[in-house]
């Protein structure tokens, strides 16, 4: 049997995905595994560099370990390492799921709050009130965000220091044109992607864009119409519906 394997993106822990595993489980999925990248809920190794490139050959390390081929899914910068994993090591994949196929785009602009960690100096500002705030404070504020109790205060808990080294160090390596140069690559992308278009997220580019990009990696669509960012969260049914009909549909 394949494994299925979920990467997270920023801010957050792997907490997000409790939902839509355990609708996946009612489905019949069952061997699944969760990776947090480098300083998103796990230790940062010695000589790590928390860049595009950096996370892209970690998680192509981890993957290298299963015996065969994965179904990849990933979720915001977690949905750009699969992208580039599927770009640059197609053979580590059965199938790829992500929900930023529009970062790549050459007319793509990153959303403010991206801008803002990008920006020195009022990203370390930014960092240093996202890790400093109360854990109960932190929470609220991800609630605010679309992220429900009680995922939003396991993620607050994992928010910490190296957690925002890492967010400034992956986003300045990301600063505009780095992922239009490697979206240039999106053809080559493994067979069998799905990118997920949940059409009231704002961040990861237009549905136009998503869909383009998805185009030229070859890759199906699914749209999740009235969803937003954490999609997996909002209606985890709905989500797990989605996967396990995209999975169900590959050859054997």
């Amino acid at each position: 049997m394949t494994t299925t394997v979920f990467v997270h993106g920023v801010p957050e822990t792997s907490a997000i995905w409790t939902p839509v595993l355990a609708e996946l489980a009612e489905l019949g999925h069952h061997d699944v595994v969760r990776l947090s990248p480098p300083g998103f809920g796990a230790e940062v190794p010695t000589g790590f560099e928390a860049t595009v490139d950096g996370y892209r050959d970690w998680l192509a390390r981890e993957l290298a370990r299963f015996d065969g081929p994965v179904d990849l899914v990933g979720h915001d910068f977690g949905g750009g390492h699969t992208t580039t994993v599927a770009m640059d090591h197609p053979e580590l994949l059965r199938s790829w799921v992500t929900d930023v196929l529009g970062v790549f785009e050459p007319d793509y602009v990153w959303h403010p709050q991206a801008q803002i960690w990008q920006t020195p100096g009022d990203g370390e500002h930014a960092v240093a009130q996202l890790v400093g705030a109360p854990v109960a404070e932190r929470a609220a504020a991800l609630v605010g965000l679309g992220i429900p109790e009680p995922i939003a205060g396991e993620v607050a808990a994992g928010q910490d220091e190296r957690m925002g080294e890492a967010i400034l160090s992956l986003y300045r390596s990301a600063v505009q044109p780095a992922l239009v140069h490697r979206g240039r690559n999106l053809p080559a992308a493994a067979p069998h992607g799905l990118a997920v278009i949940a059409t009231h997220d704002q961040a990861v580019g237009s549905v136009e864009q998503r869909r383009r990009a998805a185009a030229r990696a070859g890759a199906r669509t699914v749209v999740l119409d009235g969803l937003g960012h954490w999609w997996m969260l909002q209606d985890p049914v709905r989500a797990a519906r989605a996967l396990d009909e995209f999975w169900s549909s590959l050859p054997a």
